[in-house]
C-alpha cells in the first residue's frame, strides 16, 4: 500500500482517492493502441546521441491520470536529433479514466495534442511489478543499449516514503509502490539498480520525501548528481514541458547543469502557482564522503558535550516534513551554533553547515515561506522511538548517526 502521508495540498502521497479523482476529472488522456514503431525513425533515435532521459513512470496507484499528464507535458518538447526521452509506463484502473492498464515503454515524440498520447508504444510489457528494483534495471539497460547516449539520467517516478518509522513493520524508506502486487523499491535496492546499471550521470526522484542523507549515501557511488525534494511533491510533479524545453535547446548541457535544471524547472513552476510550497535540491555525490565525516565530527562533539535537552529542543524546532521525523541538517545544526555552550559543538555545527551551503548541496530552491529553513538535505531525527530497519543503511554503518540518534533518546 502506499504511504498514508499528511500534506496540505494533493501531493504525490495524496491516499485520497476523492481529491485526486476531483483534481484531475477535467483532464482527458488517452493513450493509443500499441503500434509499430516507423523502423526509420527509431533507427535514427539509437544512435548515440547527447543524452537520453530515461522516466521510470509508476503510475499503478491513485497517481495514474498523473502519469499520462506527465507524459503529456513530456510530448511537448519530445525526443530530438540530439536527445532520447523514453519510458516505462505502468497504469492501473480504479483511478478516474486512464487509456490502457500494464506497462507500456514509449519512445516520447513531440506532438501538439496535450490531452492524448501519441507517442510509439516500442513494447507492451503485460503485467510488470513496478515495486521490484528488476523492473528498473530491465528497463534502463533496454533504454541504453537501444538509445545510447555521452550521458544518462534515470528518473523515478511515484510515492516516495523518506524515512517513516510508522510505515508496515519491515518497510524501509523507499519509492515505486505498486497498488497491484503491493511491494516497493526500498532504498538499498535503490543503489542496486544504479550499481547493476553501471550508473548514471543523473538521478532525480520525481516523488515525496527523497532527499535524505540516508538516501543520498546509498548511490553516491554509482551517480554523480542526485535532484530530489525534502519534502512532499504536489500532485503534478516535475513539470517535463520546461525541464525538457531548454535541454532540447541545448542538449550540450553538463550533468550539473541539467541536475540544476531539473531543480529550477521544477521550483519556478510552483513558484509561478503561488498557492503551492515545495522543495528541491541537486547535490553533489563527490562531496558526500566528506560530508559524511563533518556529520561524525558534529554528532561526536554534542554526544560528548552531553546537553541532551539542547539537541531536543533543536530537533523540535527544526524545519520538519510531512513525516515529522525528517529535519532538515543544516537548520538543525545552525540551532544548535546559537544554543550550545561548548564550543567544540559550535565549531563542527559551522563547518558542517558551511560545506553543505558551499560544496555539497550545489542548487536549494524552496518555495513557500513554510520551506524558508530547508536548505537542501535532511535526516532522520526521530524525537522517541528507533525503527531498527534503519541499520539497514549504509548511511547507518558508515556513519555515527545511529549511535546519535539512541545517545538523545536514551
Amino acid at each position: 500500500m502506499v504511504s498514508p502521508l499528511v500534506s496540505a495540498e494533493i501531493s504525490f502521497d495524496s491516499p485520497n482517492k476523492t481529491s485526486l479523482n476531483q483534481e484531475i476529472a477535467a483532464q482527458a488522456v488517452n493513450v493509443p493502441a500499441p503500434v509499430k514503431a516507423d523502423a526509420n525513425s527509431v533507427a535514427a533515435s539509437r544512435s548515440a546521441k547527447d543524452w537520453t532521459i530515461m522516466v521510470f513512470v509508476n503510475g499503478k496507484n491513485n497517481l495514474a491520470p498523473y502519469a499520462v499528464k506527465d507524459m503529456n507535458e513530456m510530448e511537448q518538447v519530445g525526443s530530438t536529433s540530439r536527445i532520447n526521452v523514453v519510458t516505462e509506463t505502468g497504469l492501473v484502473s480504479g483511478y478516474g479514466d486512464v487509456p490502457f492498464t500494464g506497462t507500456r515503454r514509449f519512445l516520447i515524440k513531440k506532438d501538439n495534442d496535450t490531452n492524448t498520447v501519441t507517442s510509439p508504444v516500442l513494447q507492451d510489457m503485460g503485467s510488470v511489478d513496478m515495486g521490484n528494483y528488476t523492473s528498473v534495471v530491465d528497463f534502463v539497460n533496454w533504454a541504453k543499449q537501444n538509445y545510447p547516449a555521452k550521458h544518462y539520467m534515470l528518473i523515478i517516478w511515484n510515492h516516495g516514503s523518506g524515512w517513516d518509522k510508522s510505515m508496515p513493520q519491515g518497510v524501509t524508506k523507499g519509492i515505486s509502490y505498486d497498488d497491484e502486487t503491493g511491494n516497493h523499491i526500498n532504498t538499498p535496492q535503490m543503489g542496486q539498480i544504479l550499481k547493476q546499471v553501471g550508473g548514471v550521470d543523473v538521478y532525480g526522484s520525481d516523488a515525496c520525501l527523497m532527499q535524505m542523507a540516508e538516501v543520498d549515501y546509498e548511490i553516491k557511488d554509482y551517480v554523480t548528481y542526485i535532484v530530489g525534494s525534502e519534502e512532499t511533491e504536489p500532485g503534478d510533479g516535475y513539470t517535463y514541458n520546461t525541464f525538457l524545453g531548454p535541454l532540447a535547446a541545448n542538449p550540450s548541457m553538463t550533468p550539473e547543469q541539467v541536475g540544476e535544471l531539473a531543480v529550477n524547472a521544477y521550483a519556478d513552476h510552483y513558484q509561478q502557482e503561488g498557492n503551492q510550497g515545495s522543495t528541491q535540491s541537486l547535490v553533489k555525490s563527490a562531496a558526500i564522503p566528506q560530508f559524511t565525516v563533518l556529520m561524525n565530527n558534529f554528532a561526536s562533539a554534542m554526544m560528548q558535550a552531553g546537553d541532551k535537552d539542547t539537541v531536543k529542543n533543536a530537533i523540535n524546532n527544526s524545519q520538519s516534513y510531512a513525516v515529522a521525523d525528517n529535519h532538515d541538517i543544516w537548520h538543525f545544526a545552525s540551532l544548535m551554533s546559537q544554543t550550545t555552550k561548548s564550543p567544540a559543538v559550535k565549531s563542527a555545527a559551522q563547518a558542517l553547515m558551511d560545506y553543505i551551503s558551499n560544496t555539497l548541496v550545489l542548487v536549494n530552491r524552496p518555495v513557500g515561506s513554510g520551506y524558508t529553513n530547508s536548505h537542501g538535505i535532511d535526516a532522520y531525527m526521530p524525537t522517541y522511538g528507533f525503527e531498527s530497519a534503519y541499520n539497514d543503511l549504509q548511511w547507518a554503518k558508515a556513519s555515527q548517526w545511529e549511535e546519535f540518534i539512541k545517545w538523545y533518546e536514551n
